[in-house]
C-alpha cells in the first residue's frame, strides 16, 4: 500500500476538483483503483503504487486546468487521466497524438507515438527541467535528443551537452582495451546512436568539433555552468545523491534539462541510493519541474520487446540489474 498527500485548503478548488457530486472524483478512483479521500485541506491518496502515483499527477494536472479556466468538464478529466495511462469506456482516445519535432533533417520526420510519449514531448515543452522514467524501448533518449536538436535548429539554444554516468553493467571499465576515451565509449554510444539518425555524420563531426554538440561523460560535468544550453542526463538511474545534486545545480541561464533513467536496471552498487529515486522524491513539488513515467504500452522498438519487458515485470527476476533505487 502506498500513499501520497495533495495540499488543497480551498474549498472552491476542492469543489471544483471532485466536480459535481464528487463525479470527477469518483472516475478517478475507479480509472486508477486507488482511494481518494479529503479532510482538513489534505487529499489523500491511497492504493497500489503505480496507480497512486497516476492519480496523484492527474490531480495535480486538473488542479492547474481548474485554476486557469475555472471549471473542469468530465473532458478535461478524461483527457487528464489518459495522458497518465487510464483507459476511457475500453479504448485510448483516437486522433493526433502529437506534433511533429522540428529536426529539419531530410527524409527523416520525428513525432511522438503514443499518449505517453506525447506527454512527455509536452513537458519538455513546458517545462526547464523535465524528469521521464520508462522502461526501455519508450523514446527516452531518442524524444529528449530529437527535441534537443529542434532547440538548436530554432536557434533557442546554443548547445548541446549529451551526458551518461560511466557505471558498468557487470562488465569492468578497467578490462576495457584502449585509451579513456576508447574506455568511455561504449557509455556514450546510445547517445550518438540517437544524435546521428538526426544529424548527419560529417555535420554532427564538425558541430562537435566546434564544441556546440558535446557527449562527456557525467563526471567531467563538476565545476560547469551551462547558459543557453540544452542539457541531457541518459540512465540517471545510475547516478548517486551527490552527483545528481552536481549534475542539477550545473543549469545555466537559458537552458533546459531533461533527467531520464529506468529505476528497473540500477547497476549501482548494493545498498546505494539512485540519484534520479531520490531527485524525482525531493522534487516532485516544485511545479515548474515535469516529470514523466512513460509505460510498457509506450515501448516503440521491435514488438517483442514489450512481451519481453512484461515477461520480467511479471515475475520476481532476482537478475542484478533488478534492483530498484531506495
Amino acid at each position: 500500500m502506498t500513499e501520497a498527500t495533495l495540499s488543497i485548503t480551498d474549498p472552491s478548488e476542492i469543489l471544483t476538483l471532485f466536480g459535481p457530486r464528487d463525479q470527477h472524483l469518483r472516475k478517478l478512483r475507479r480509472l486508477f483503483d486507488v482511494s481518494i479521500t479529503q479532510r482538513n485541506g489534505q487529499v489523500l491518496i491511497a492504493g497500489e503504487e503505480t496507480g497512486v502515483q497516476r492519480a496523484t499527477r492527474t490531480l495535480e494536472k486538473l488542479r492547474h486546468l481548474s485554476r486557469k479556466q475555472g471549471e473542469l468538464s468530465a473532458g478535461d478529466v478524461n483527457k487528464a487521466a489518459m495522458e497518465e495511462g487510464a483507459i476511457i469506456e475500453g479504448k485510448v482516445e483516437s486522433g493526433p497524438i502529437g506534433e511533429e519535432i522540428q529536426i529539419q533533417h531530410a527524409g527523416r520526420r520525428i513525432k511522438p507515438r503514443t499518449r505517453g510519449q506525447a506527454t512527455y514531448v509536452d513537458a519538455i515543452r513546458a517545462h526547464d527541467l523535465t524528469f521521464a522514467t520508462g522502461p526501455a524501448g519508450c523514446g527516452k533518449t531518442y524524444l529528449a535528443v530529437a527535441m534537443a536538436v529542434e532547440a538548436l535548429r530554432s536557434g533557442s539554444i546554443r548547445k548541446i551537452v549529451l551526458v551518461r554516468p560511466a557505471v558498468e553493467a557487470g562488465e569492468s571499465l578497467g578490462f576495457l582495451p584502449g585509451d579513456l576515451r576508447a574506455k568511455l565509449n561504449p557509455y556514450l554510444r546510445p547517445l550518438m546512436d540517437a544524435l546521428g539518425e538526426m544529424v548527419d555524420y560529417n555535420q554532427a563531426r564538425s558541430l562537435m568539433e566546434e564544441d556546440v554538440i558535446e557527449v562527456i561523460p557525467l563526471a567531467y560535468m563538476r565545476g560547469r555552468t551551462l547558459n543557453d544550453a540544452f542539457i541531457i542526463l541518459d540512465e540517471a538511474q545510475n547516478t548517486t545523491v551527490a552527483q545528481m545534486k552536481m549534475f542539477l545545480t550545473r543549469m545555466g541561464e537559458h537552458s533546459k534539462m531533461v533527467v531520464s533513467g529506468d529505476a528497473t536496471q540500477l547497476d549501482l552498487p548494493r545498498g546505494v541510493t539512485s540519484g534520479l529515486h531520490d531527485a524525482i522524491r525531493r522534487l516532485s513539488n516544485i511545479d515548474a519541474i515535469g516529470i514523466v513515467a512513460l509505460q510498457a504500452s509506450d515501448i516503440v522498438r521491435h514488438k517483442l520487446v514489450q512481451q519481453i519487458v512484461a515477461a520480467y515485470d511479471g515475475d520476481d527476476f532476482s537478475g542484478d540489474n533488478s534492483r530498484k533505487g531506495n
